[in-house]
């Protein structure tokens, strides 16, 4: 399984972002220790985990302590190891993707792509309310059929102000 991981941390003089190895870490201990080594005093780090173009974890440090977890399907636990490791302590799912209001109909609706239903996202949905990004936005973006992880870590770090930081990340 193919991963990309992109660790953002926003310090005194704005976002940094850097690029983490995943492979031989233990446990969710491991990766939060890797992710506070991006900027040791960032009162801010997140970490966006992006795998096979189907599953996305984000992990959220708050002054390195207080790792909260998100993920877009469950699924990716029961498929990998690196999702079991970064989703496997995550008991309390997040909303159920059905519970989304959705809008009511309308002609330019058809244009739109369908939520998918199958996928079960996992983990603290209101990782981002405190940022601007709501849980119904953010499993909004995460349940939209034919929107790659890519895409939603993407919208993420343009909406936090670190979009251009992870795009030169994939871009070397």
């Amino acid at each position: 399984m193919s991963t990309f991981a992109a660790a953002v941390a926003r310090g005194k003089n704005g976002w940094m972002a850097s690029e983490l190895e995943l492979s031989g870490l233990a446990d969710i201990d491991e990766v939060a220790d890797r992710l506070r080594d991006v900027e040791p005093d960032a009162p801010l780090a997140l970490l966006f985990v992006e795998a096979d173009d189907e599953y996305l974890v984000i992990l959220r440090l708050d002054e390195g302590e207080d790792l909260r977890v998100f993920g877009s399907d469950s699924a990716f636990a029961e498929e990998s190891r690196i999702g079991a490791l970064l989703l496997g302590d995550i008991e309390a799912p997040a909303l159920e993707i059905d519970e989304l209001a959705a809008p009511a109909p309308s002609d330019d609706d058809a244009e739109k792509p369908a939520v998918d239903p199958d996928a079960d996202p996992v983990g603290d949905a209101e990782l981002f309310s405190d940022l601007g990004i709501s849980a119904h936005n953010l499993l909004s973006l995460c349940g939209l059929e034919g929107m790659l992880p890519a895409d939603v870590t993407a919208e993420i770090c343009q909406r936090l102000g670190c979009g251009d930081e992870v795009e030169e990340l994939r871009e070397a």
